[in-house]
């Protein structure tokens, strides 16, 4: 029988504020973690792709548990992303109900003056980018030594940003207390290192990627020669009805080209990416939240931590190096009942990478002609 939150023993505060969202029962990664991070001692390692509910997993243990004590933060949420950094607090801020809890995100490009000020108001949960913590642990106004949850999201995109060394040096600044729960798609031997080092006994939690990330993705893949990849890809979006969709290029140089020659076809597109500056990056976001532009030119990295369920399409431009990007990828799209698609241009000489692709996520990606090249 299929369990439903009120099986985990939950608060009604909590039970009434996840029903308003229209959550009544857990995704797999949720059944898993939940019950163990609220009744277990034990430190967990959680393996689940982007999109399968791992903010509520560990969100609602942290709301259940903590008593609010002044001036003193109670849970520490490390994000690679500014994005990532928001969604979260938005998350957690939304499942707190009646609890008297205070939220607060910190990250890079917002003042730090007015972050200060806050936490010097008292904050009982925090999330935040690395160096932004790091930033305010220096100047003495977060202290983690009474810490009573620490939990690091997106873990591997930490190792590709190089946060390693900013997260164990915040980690020597907790207790030995704390629960810790490190979430991650993969699970890098640097990141397996670093909980060895400081959790010591953890448990290893674990989502298939297939059943969270592939189930309502159809997957195919078009033989195209690198010269014809934008004319095909316009002509897959003259062809789509109703496309809304991320399109991954490679690198900024990329994205910045795709997306410069959409907009010039007349097609409503925008691009982010790391150089894009915080304050375009978020209008960009909103515009492609509210579909005032329906086509989101993006690296792997900057799509990280954006929250859109209703994607038709994903657009592999240029073919990820690693699997774990691909899957990251399509999950993008096939979410909350509903189907997407999942669409990756593959060059002759990337065949092997393609093959590799399938066999190590055992996906059915079918080959289909591409549409005609105009011209």
């Amino acid at each position: 029988m299929q369990k439903t939150f009120k099986d985990f023993g939950l608060s009604e505060s909590t039970i009434n504020s996840l029903a308003k969202k229209g959550f009544e029962i857990p995704s797999a990664i949720q059944a898993l973690v939940i019950p163990e991070f609220l009744h277990e001692h034990t430190n967990i390692i959680g393996q689940a792709q982007t999109g399968t509910g791992k903010t509520a997993a560990f969100g609602i243990p942290i709301i259940e548990t903590i008593i609010p004590e002044n001036g003193v933060t109670k849970a520490l949420i490390l994000a690679p992303t500014r994005e990532l950094a928001i969604q979260v607090s938005d998350e957690i801020y939304s499942l707190i109900g009646e609890k008297r809890l205070r939220v607060l995100p910190v990250y890079g490009g917002q003042s730090i003056d007015q972050q200060m000020k806050n936490l010097k108001r008292g904050v009982d949960i925090v999330v935040g980018t690395p160096g932004r913590i790091m930033d305010l642990m220096e100047r003495k106004v977060l202290n983690l030594t009474k810490l009573e949850f620490f939990v690091l999201d997106e873990a591997d995109e930490m190792l590709n940003m190089g946060f390693v060394d900013d997260i164990e040096k915040i980690l020597k600044h907790t207790n030995d207390t704390q629960k810790m729960l490190f979430f991650s798609a993969t699970m890098p031997r640097s990141i397996l290192a670093i909980a060895k080092k400081y959790m010591g006994e953890y448990k290893t939690l674990k989502v298939e990627n297939k059943e969270e990330t592939t189930a309502l993705t159809e997957q195919i893949y078009f033989e195209v020669r690198e010269s014809d990849k934008f004319e095909t890809l316009c002509r897959v979006l003259d062809f789509e009805r109703d496309f809304y969709g991320i399109i991954f290029a490679k690198t900024k140089h990329e994205v910045d080209e795709v997306s410069e020659h959409l907009k010039s076809r007349g097609y409503a597109a925008d691009a982010i990416h790391g150089d894009i500056t915080q304050a375009i990056r978020n209008k960009t976001l909103t515009s492609f939240k509210n579909k005032r532009i329906t086509l989101l030119v993006a690296t792997d990295v900057a799509a990280r931590g954006i929250d859109v369920s209703n994607l038709t399409h994903v657009v592999n431009y240029s073919i990820p190096n690693e699997t774990e990007s691909y899957v990251h990828r399509i999950g993008r799209t096939g979410r909350a009942g509903n189907k997407g698609v999942a669409i990756t241009f593959v060059t002759p000489r990337e065949a092997y990478q393609l093959n590799r692709i399938q066999k190590a996520t055992k996906s059915d990606i079918k080959k289909q002609k591409a549409p005609s090249v105009v011209g």
